[in-house]
């Protein structure tokens, strides 16, 4: 698996990917939440014509202020919502207290979201209740909104959140799994189920095609999905286009599949341009074969996943540390690191002067947690006495 995948994400897709401590692969969503961020200014066009020209609704405003809400942080971010003729404030807060939110939770989230009060009781228990087919408990469930209130607020593709609950349910995925969807990638529920239905239907035929068993399939495909849910968000053509372009680089079917392992799905958030352009440049920069370089990105995927501008960036931070190409080449998941994470394992370890560019790149390798082990076993034997202290003395005669 690659270390460093989600440093730099999102927060709120770290329950899903920044536990699994690979967490500088250059993961980008940004068109996935310049999509939420659309979304949210579609939401603002809808209940809004004019707005300049209208006045602030005051009975809004003073349920809100009963409610503790900041009133100017609203203004501030989204003062569209309080020029709405129509709000349940009143409403939306009770179920919330129904569900066990205290007022500072509720403040809270009528705060972050202002635009829960814009729907109906109705519409948001009917997603409280689509929820609840999810969540252990409605204690789980009012900490899930808190947390991340926009998503549960998004009632717009209830049917279709709906359909996709049930289907994620069928395939086999855990309710926890499902959760961690709902919160940190809600845009997948809100395709028709039929469209994630054959992402998924292309992704086993391209498992079966590539050597993989029967047996072994839904677990495939159950880890693909929990590592990257936003697979789905692609196409079956993109899927194919990348898997040829592998395929037409000497890539035997075994190695693909390993690769999409290793990549977790992320392969297909690229292109064979931006592939190809990574392949060239660090077959220019390593001197290499094509064949030593298939062996570089198998050893090390982010070669090929990684942008030129990113593995540029990488490589001059190393080499300003004093590391030289052929260590980089030897141990080349060291770019999978940000530069910032490799200057400081570097002034760690020179701290208990241990230089690595006198050596191989492994000591600085790896998650936070291996590095940590990896540290503290270098600074124990630097600690440790020369001699046995509870060892005999001899002594000639």
């Amino acid at each position: 698996m690659l270390r460093g995948v989600t440093h730099g994400a999102k927060d709120i897709f770290t329950s899903l990917l920044a536990k699994s401590q690979y967490c500088n692969l250059g993961l980008n969503f940004s068109s996935v939440w310049n999509e939420a961020a659309n979304r949210s200014f579609l939401i603002h066009s809808t209940y809004t014509t004019d707005t300049r020209s209208r006045q602030e609704n005051e009975k809004t405003i003073e349920s809100l202020y009963k409610l503790s809400v900041d009133i100017k942080k609203i203004r501030r971010l989204k003062e569209w919502v309080l020029l709405r003729d129509v709000a349940y404030v009143k409403e939306i807060a009770g179920i919330l207290q129904e569900m066990g939110a205290d007022e500072t939770t509720v403040a809270s989230i009528l705060e972050r979201c202002p635009e829960a009060v814009l729907h109906t009781p109705a519409e948001v228990n009917s997603q409280r209740a689509l929820w609840q087919l999810v969540c252990q408990n409605e204690k789980q469930l009012i900490k899930l909104i808190e947390q991340f209130p926009e998503s549960f607020f998004s009632t717009k593709y209830h049917e279709n959140q709906k359909a996709n609950i049930l289907f994620f349910q069928e395939l086999g995925l855990k309710n926890n799994i499902i959760t961690r969807f709902l919160t940190s990638a809600p845009n997948i529920f809100h395709n028709p189920v039929e469209k994630n239905k054959n992402v998924i239907e292309i992704l086993q035929k391209k498992y079966l095609s590539l050597g993989g068993s029967d047996a072994n399939m839904k677990i495939w495909i159950m880890k693909l999905l929990s590592q990257n849910p936003f697979i789905l968000l692609h196409s079956s053509t993109t899927i194919q286009e990348n898997l040829e372009f592998l395929q037409k680089n000497d890539y035997t079917d075994k190695e693909v599949l390993q690769l999409l392992s290793k990549l977790k799905g992320f392969i297909f958030q690229l292109t064979p341009a931006t592939m190809e352009k990574s392949m060239l440049f660090s077959k220019n920069v390593f001197k290499c074969s094509d064949q030593e370089l298939k062996e570089l990105v198998l050893k090390c995927p982010a070669l090929l996943y990684y942008s030129v501008p990113v593995l540029e960036e990488r490589f001059e931070g190393l080499l300003k540390e004093g590391i030289s190409v052929a260590q980089i080449r030897d141990t080349p998941t060291v770019l999978e690191l940000t530069t910032q994470i490799v200057q400081y394992r570097i002034k760690k370890l020179s701290a208990l002067g241990y230089d690595v560019k006198s050596g191989n790149l492994e000591s600085l390798n790896g998650t936070k947690k291996d590095f940590e082990a990896n540290y503290g076993k270098i600074q124990s034997k630097k600690e440790r006495p020369i001699f046995n202290p509870v060892a005999p003395i001899h002594i000639e005669d």
